[in-house]
Order: C-alpha cells, then structure tokens, then sequence
C-alpha cells in the first residue's frame, strides 16, 4: 500500500483525466455510456487513492459510510423511475452541500480543540519544542466560502427536490416582501461570515450557517416552474463549487478538480438553458420569473371562452398513418404519463406504413436538462431520430403532423408573436407552422409558466384529452387498422 501512498499524485492525475473524458463522453447520446464509465473508474481511483493517503484513518467509519452509501445508492438506482430523475438529482445535489457544510464544521471544531489543548500545556509543549500551528487566513477563508456555499445549496436543492415532486410544503411564495427579505439574510450572512473571518468568533459562525441555510430556501422558494431546469442545472454547478470547497479544506488536488469540473460545466449548462429562453441568469433567480400564478388567473377568464377544437385518438391514428412526415414533440406530460415506451412503439409502427417520424426537443423540456432525451433513450428511441430545436425548427412547415405530447410553453406561439407575453423572445419548436398539430393534454390547464397557449386554439389544432400513455397506445391500435 505504500505504492499507493507515493505514487497518489500519479493517481490522482489519471482520475482527473477520467473525469474530463467523463464530460466529454456526456455531451452527446451515442457516447454517454461510455462517459459513465469512465466517470466510475475515475470515482473508484480517487475513493481507493484517498482511503490510503489519509493519516490515521477511522478505517470503520470510512468502510461503513461506504457500505452504506453503496447501499442507499443502488437501492435508489434500482427503485427511482426515469420520471422521478429531476428531484432524484436535486435531493442529491443537497448532500453534496450538506457534506460541505459538516467538513466546515468538523475543520473549524477540530481546530478549535488543538487551540485549547495547546494553550492548556503551552508551557510544557513551548519547552518541548512544539508549536501549535494556528489556522491561516486563506485557509479560514475557504471554510468560510465552503460552509454558505454547501449551506445554501442544500436547503435550495431541498425545496428543488419539494417542488419539482409536488411535494405539499415546497409552495412557491411571492409578494413584494420577498426580496427585501432576501436582501436582508444575505446581508446578514456576510455581516456575520465577516465578523467570524477576523475573530474566529463562534457565534458569528453559526449565525453565518443559519443564515446561508435559510438564505438558500427563500431564494428558490420565489422561482416560478417554469424556471426550475435552469435552477436544477445552477445547483448541479453549485454542488461541484462546494465540493471543490471541501477539497480545498480537506487539502485533496483530486475532489479540487473533479468539483470544479462539475461547478464549470453546471454554469456553463445554466448559461446555455438561459439563451435558450432568451433571459439572463440573474433575470430567472431574481426576476420573479416564469411560472408565477397571476398570468394564469388573469387568463382564465379569457381561456373559458376560446373555442378549440378537440378530436379522438382514431382520428389521429388515421391522420398520423396517413401522412408523409410526423415530429413528434415531448414534453413533462409525457414523463408523468411514463408515456415513452408507447411513444416508441407509435413510432415504430408508423415507420412501418412509411412515415417519417422524427423528435424535436427543446432544451427546456421537462423539468431538467436532458430530461426527455434521458426518457427517449430509456425507450431505445434511435439516436438519429432525435433533433433538438435549431436542427428542426426550419423543418416543420414542410411537416404533415406535429403530435405534441404534454409540451406547452416550448410551443408556445406567444413568445414571437406577443410582445406582453412573460415568455417573448423566447426561442420555441414551432410546431405551428406545421400543416396540421395535435396536442395530447389532460386537459386546458396552462403550463408551468401559467400561461395560456394560443397554438391550443389554432384552426389547424386538434386537442386529445386524455393520459398521455392511453391516448398513444389507443392511436397505435387505431393505425394498426389503417395506414397507406
């Protein structure tokens, strides 16, 4: 084992190396897999490499924390759907932040104890030579910057994970009271953050934590829905800059690298979901944003007295069977109807009677990056097959039929065509320039941005009500009986 121990700088390069591979292997569907692995060798090397390399080591309390995370893991792994991955990855974006905030705490603890042990015997230990090496500035600095950050991101990927599973106590809040009271534990975080960096003063510490603990819920408790996958994506980011944190206290050059891979690519993801709807990031995380409820009630008079013409799965079936070309548009609606394996099977039927069937996705679909690609994939959808939106926005006027599975703001027409819209400016699929659209919904009920849509009442739409996996497998047995 002492191999390890002089040659853990090597091995630690090596993990590095795995870890980048692991981006680059992510960014794309065909090479995903193999990314993962490279992402898990990467972990095993620094896990093994560090179990070695710590100085008297609580070899009981590393093997049962291991055992017993590996254990939770592949329960989770096993028993979470593809469908409960967004809160499944937000709930664990919390630990990360919780384990910075605890390693803070134990680092600044500990200290503390050799301080009082050291000034209790400075005589005996001064005449023995030994001298107590007292906490640097950098070094309490990065405690600091380690505990509000793994604090905040915490209890935000807490009400994260509450909101984006319908959970009762993660309600969005609003009112003019909000930012103000942002901006007061903010300013109280750093008051407190900065009285502790220049006297070491305890309270002041745990008055900082409280606060960052607090801070982060109220800063995401405002975001509206249809927000969240840009703050998923931001608390990934986070998440690695606490771990990055953590390595810098725990003095690891491997959890430094690996937690600043993920801080980087999370903002540098965030920065791209933005553009994508054509808002800066300080716009969604304080903006008061999309998925507020006022729009959607103040519509709601209007929406009862628009006409739209709905029709039955048959009727979609006959027209899908029929046509040359058919994109296919998923949404969250979709996902909670665990619709993918129904969609496929359409798919493939229709390809059989010889229609181009494709998928168009948007980069805000569902409720976190990649969430419909991660579906799609799980159903064995071909690669080639999916297209995200500037592949084939200039596609669909030349489309035969758009069939819209649970999607709504990321077709939204308003966001070119009406200036007042919350969402204007905003890139979306255009599937209303196809010749004819069907829209799978349960009903006439807004999105998460609580907007009505108006591509809903267009003379060339058809609604279907209905659950998604329903609607689709009676749309297969109607084109069984049907086609060219």
């Amino acid at each position: 084992m002492e191999f390890i121990r002089d040659y853990a700088d090597w091995f630690y390069l090596i993990g590095a190396v795995l870890f980048i591979l692991t981006l680059r292997g992510l960014s794309g569907p065909k090479t995903a897999i193999q990314g993962n692995r490279y992402g898990m060798i990467a972990m095993a090397i620094a896990v093994v490499t560090t179990f070695f390399v710590a100085e008297h080591p609580v070899v009981w309390m590393i093997v049962g924390a291991m055992v017993l995370g590996g254990l939770v893991g592949i329960a989770r792994a096993r028993t979470v759907p593809m469908t409960q991955m967004p809160e499944t990855v937000a709930l664990m974006h919390s630990l990360v932040g919780l384990a910075a905030v605890l390693i803070a705490i134990a680092a600044i603890l500990h200290n503390n104890q050799l301080t009082a042990l050291f000034t209790q015997n400075e005589a005996a230990l001064n005449t023995a030579g030994v001298q107590h090496g007292h906490m640097s500035k950098v070094h309490l600095f990065e405690l600091f910057v380690g505990c509000f950050v793994g604090a905040i991101t915490f209890t935000a990927s807490v009400f994260a994970y509450g909101k984006l599973a319908a959970k009762k106590w993660a309600k969005t809040i609003s009112g003019a009271w909000v930012k103000p009271l942002q901006a007061t534990i903010f300013v109280a975080m750093l008051v407190c953050g900065i009285y502790f960096f220049t006297t070491s003063n305890m309270n002041a510490f745990w008055a900082m934590t409280a606060f960052a603990l607090v801070l982060g819920w109220v800063w995401i408790a405002p975001v509206g829905g249809g927000d969240m996958p840009v703050v998923v994506s931001l608390l990934n980011s986070f998440s690695g800059w606490a771990a990055a944190g953590i390595g810098f206290t725990l003095e690891n050059n491997m959890l430094i690298v690996a937690g600043s891979l993920v801080g980087s690519s999370g903002a540098i993801l965030s920065y791209i979901m933005c553009r994508a709807m054509n808002r800066s990031i300080i716009n969604v995380l304080f903006g008061g944003a999309m998925g507020g409820t006022a729009v959607a009630s103040a519509d709601k008079g209007e929406q009862a007295q628009r006409n739209h013409r709905s029709g039955s799965a048959d009727d979609a079936g006959f027209l899908m069977s029929n046509a040359d070309s058919v994109v296919i548009v998923p949404g969250y609606g979709m996902a909670q109807g665990r619709a993918q394996n129904a969609v496929k099977e359409l798919c493939e039927i229709l390809k059989e009677q010889g229609v181009k069937v494709r998928f168009a996705i948007h980069p805000v679909a569902g409720r976190m990056p990649g969430h419909m690609n991660v579906l799609l994939a799980e159903a064995d959808v071909a690669y080639e097959d999916i297209l995200e939106m500037d592949e084939i926005n200039s596609d669909f006027p030349a489309t035969d039929v758009v069939l819209v599975i649970g999607a709504n703001d990321v077709v939204n027409p308003a966001a070119k065509d009406d200036p007042t819209s919350p969402i204007y400016g905003m890139p979306i699929l255009e599937a209303h320039k196809a010749r004819t659209i069907m829209v799978i919904k349960r009903s006439m009920a807004t999105g998460y941005a609580g907007l009505d849509n108006d591509l809903f009442y267009n003379e060339k739409t058809m609604m279907i009500f209905g659950d998604a996996k329903k609607v689709v497998e009676d749309m297969t047995k109607a084109i069984n009986g049907g086609g060219h």
